[in-house]
């Protein structure tokens, strides 16, 4: 498992501070907790149960550490065990409870999403990048059973999704093709694009056109338009999309119908954001 870059910014105060920061964040770092969220963060969708081993394997923590672990988020609940095989329990759902009842973006951008839903009878969900991943924090689904992935708390890969390519438009072109040579770009559906030159010309193309628009590339039958969130410095921090079921509405049907609306949420948002 790749290891994610600290999201504490270094105290710029000192005109050595740079050269200060990387020890002084080495200082404040608390070797047990980052690990621990490693350990929980090892449990997917695809590797619900994992053996103490794979547990070590995906962590890069050794065999002794990683059971250390287990059996801590087993003596406090948040895992269980069945002989050799550990799962996380539903106690984990309070850590992003925690985040979802107590941070800004959800608790703004989801009256918006109501209106979305409620004007065009569709799905439409927001997220923001995490590594390789965009991280669903606000949805709702009309009504319309459209994807299990349309839904809080849920990952998708980034390079294959409209909001991800919206969010990776924000980057410079550079910096977007460094990051797809580091990503597996194994083909979802008959229909998704794994050449690294022309997903980086399509992101190219979305900064552009300031939204994406993705024809069943994540998953068969799934369109959808997405739009940047901007803050008020004009700072992406979010993504924005519609999603329908393609025997139901062509793409460009899609992109006519549902980003008017989207914009008019992008312009409301950026006031508040």
């Amino acid at each position: 498992m790749a290891a994610r870059r600290s999201l504490i910014p270094p105290d710029t105060s000192a005109p050595d501070a740079a050269a200060e920061a990387p020890a002084a964040r080495d200082r404040d770092r608390v070797a047990a907790l980052e690990k621990g969220l490693q350990v929980i963060e090892a449990f997917d969708q695809e590797r619900p149960r994992l053996t103490i081993s794979e547990v070590a394997e995906r962590t890069g923590l050794t065999r002794a550490a990683a059971r250390r672990y287990l059996l801590t988020l087993c003596e406090l609940g948040f895992a269980s065990q069945d002989r050799n095989l550990f799962a996380l329990t539903a106690k984990v759902l309070r850590l992003s409870q925690s985040y979802m009842h107590s941070a800004r973006l959800p608790r703004i951008v989801q009256p918006e999403l109501m209106k979305l839903s409620h004007a065009l009878k569709e799905a439409s969900s927001a997220g923001v990048l995490d590594g390789s991943d965009v991280l669903c924090v606000a949805a709702t689904s009309a009504g319309r059973v459209i994807s299990s992935t349309l839904q809080p708390g849920t990952r998708v890969p980034a390079w294959c999704t409209a909001n991800g390519r919206v969010l990776l438009s924000a980057w410079p072109q550079e910096a977007v093709r460094a990051w797809i040579a580091q990503q597996s770009l194994q083909p979802r559906t008959a229909q998704t694009v794994t050449d690294p030159e022309a997903l980086a010309a399509e992101i190219e193309r979305v900064r552009a056109r300031g939204h994406a628009a993705v024809d069943q590339e994540f998953e068969p039958g799934l369109r959808t338009v997405s739009v940047p969130l901007l803050d008020y410095r004009g700072q992406t921090v979010a993504a924005l999309n519609v999603s329908v079921h393609a025997s139901r509405m062509e793409l460009h049907e899609l992109q006519e119908a549902a980003l008017p609306p989207l914009r008019q949420a992008q312009a409301h948002l950026r006031q508040i954001l």
